[in-house]
């Protein structure tokens, strides 16, 4: 006689996307537009004139979202800018 067979329990897995934050450039009486582009550039990957505009607007309004991520990159983000004097915070995105 044959052994019985067993199904296999079924597995559900379940993805969540991470909830995004802003990552907002502050103006500041510090760094030049130039410096703060260039950085922008060289920890993001935004490209050349999205770098420019977000220098603009904050260096013209006060703040400017730079990107939108998940909160611990967003935090990296923060760290990394703050290494070259440039200040920067994250908040989510509502």
């Amino acid at each position: 006689m044959p052994s019985p067979t067993f199904a296999e329990p079924q597995v559900v897995r379940e993805t969540r996307t991470l909830p995004p934050y802003r990552v907002i450039l502050h103006n500041d009486d510090v760094n030049s537009i130039e410096h703060v582009v260039l950085r922008i550039l060289e920890l993001t990957k935004l490209a050349e004139a999205e770098a420019v505009d977000c220098a603009l607007e904050a260096h013209n309004t006060g703040s400017s979202t730079l990107l939108r991520t998940h909160k611990e990159r967003a935090e990296l983000y923060c760290e990394q800018f703050a290494t070259f004097t440039i200040t920067v915070t994250c908040e989510p995105d509502a």
